[in-house]
């Protein structure tokens, strides 16, 4: 990366004014009760994600050649649509090859941007090869989603921008999948503001910076499992490794739970939908993943493009993370009051029962008893243990 300038991410700035948006840092939040929490909203973007801007700063350095043969590239969705939306503009031919998981809303986006699309079976990674294999058939241009100096440069725009909105920010948690992000956040950041903390997160399904950094050496995962589709990438890139062993101060990860956790949140708090993806630097502060108590951060969130069906599933998951939905189930004899009594001490206390279900006869409980499994909508997980002892001083047993 010896290419790699500061000046190359100022004249990816001048590019990128009239075409990007520069989303205003919003804060501070109540995400944190031991930091002044900001957040640069990315998920606001055009095509909703940051990857507008490497993917339109690539296109507009292309050669005339390069234009007349067209762009190739691969993504999990918002890359696609990022080098859709460039190429269109630019009235180049795109070709995207996406991963047979990518959301249904990333696909039919990417779709009415003017690109063609391949369906690869698989994940990100093997999107990947394909698009090597058709760039060499049909001589296209690749536009990668991480691993090029100008996509790295576009990217870095984002640290300019926190930078210069916000001076004395002292922390910024940075959503990482191949680290394209944040190779180019990090890099800008550091140049002009060394002593600016740069921290990265990732899914804990898919740690692969994690492990690179850890070990010195880039690695491939076996595999990758998370809801935080958009990094869900099993190798770093060659560039973004040695970017991120220069200027990263730290790479963590957050579980599933964290991220619906989050996204459930920044729904709530901030009025944001953020997709897996973009919600994983949220999730690493509002769950102490990062060294950050007491300082002034921005966190970037990323993208929105969570696909809906998808969305309600998180929503849910995050309730159950946040203590705001939960299932008990109470043993009881099954004689008539019995159910009243329990749904009498639940609603005393503050809780909302959603469904109650009643079994008898099954095999773990007493020839006279039943089970009563209620989900209900709760406040946090202090109000849950408030009930659970409710129960049982009134005579029940709480399994």
């Amino acid at each position: 990366m010896e290419n790699m300038n500061i000046a190359q991410v100022y004249k990816a700035a001048e590019v990128l004014r009239e075409v990007a948006r520069h989303p205003k840092l919003i804060g501070p939040t109540q995400l944190s009760d031991s930091s002044e929490v900001y957040l640069k909203p990315e998920n606001l973007q055009r095509t909703g994600s940051f990857k507008l801007r490497g993917a339109y700063f690539k296109i507009s350095q292309l050669s005339d050649e390069e234009r007349s043969r067209g762009v190739i590239a691969c993504s999990a969705g918002n890359h696609a649509q990022g080098v859709a939306l460039a190429a269109a503009q630019a009235g180049i031919k795109a070709t995207i090859c996406l991963p047979a998981g990518a959301p249904i809303s990333k696909v039919e986006a990417t779709k009415a941007l003017g690109a063609e699309v391949v369906m690869v079976p698989g994940v990100y990674d093997d999107a990947y090869q394909r698009a090597l294999e058709l760039q060499k058939e049909k001589g296209l241009t690749l536009v990668h989603p991480f691993d090029d100096p100008l996509v790295i440069a576009g990217q870095g725009t984002i640290g300019l921008e926190i930078i210069e909105e916000m001076p004395d920010v002292e922390a910024v948690v940075v959503p990482v999948g191949g680290g394209g992000l944040i190779s180019g956040v990090a890099f800008a950041i550091k140049t002009l503001k060394p002593e600016v903390k740069v921290y990265g997160v990732q899914a804990e399904g898919a740690p692969s910076m994690v492990h690179a950094l850890a070990d010195g050496k880039r690695e491939a995962l076996d595999r990758v499992s998370t809801i935080a589709d958009g990094i869900a990438v099993k190798e770093p890139g060659e560039n973004t490794f040695d970017l991120c062993s220069s200027y990263v101060d730290e790479v963590v990860t957050v579980s599933d739970d964290e991220v619906a956790a989050a996204i459930l949140t920044l729904i709530e708090q901030q009025k944001l939908v953020a997709e897996g993806a973009g919600a994983v630097s949220v999730a690493a502060v509002m769950f102490n993943k990062v060294p950050v108590k007491g300082k002034k951060v921005v966190c970037v969130v990323s993208g929105g493009n969570i696909d809906v069906t998808s969305l309600n599933r998180v929503i849910t998951r995050g309730l159950v993370k946040n203590g705001r939905d939960c299932t008990v189930t109470v043993l009881l004899s099954d004689k008539p009051g019995q159910l009243s009594k329990v749904c009498s001490v639940i609603g005393d206390l503050g809780a909302n029962i959603l469904s109650v279900e009643h079994k008898r006869n099954s095999k773990n409980t007493d020839i006279n008893g039943c089970k009563l499994h209620i989900d209900m909508e709760t406040r946090n997980h202090e109000h849950i243990d408030i009930i659970r002892r409710g129960l049982e001083e009134a005579g029940f047993t709480v399994e």
